[in-house]
């Protein structure tokens, strides 16, 4: 499954990052955006909702390719 996920993150042409310090999260924001965490809070939001669609895409697609394996393996 991990390779999966990390097929589908490579697919991903604007894939970004959460950094882990809260410095280098503001840090592409102009000053108005990071003077307004609001914003930065949402688009971390959104980061983690496309994170949590690529992990649910590779536990199915995992999950699929488990079960064909497994009628291939039951039929023959």
């Amino acid at each position: 499954m991990h390779e999966l996920l990390l097929t589908l993150i490579n697919k991903e042409s604007d894939f970004e990052l959460i950094e882990g310090d809260s410095n280098d999260l503001t840090s592409n924001y102009n000053d108005d955006d990071a003077s307004n965490f609001s914003r930065v809070i949402e688009k971390n939001r959104k980061i983690l909702k496309r994170y949590q669609a690529l992990i649910r895409s590779a536990v199915t697609l995992d999950a699929l390719m488990d079960s064909e394996n497994e009628e291939n393996y039951t039929i023959k």
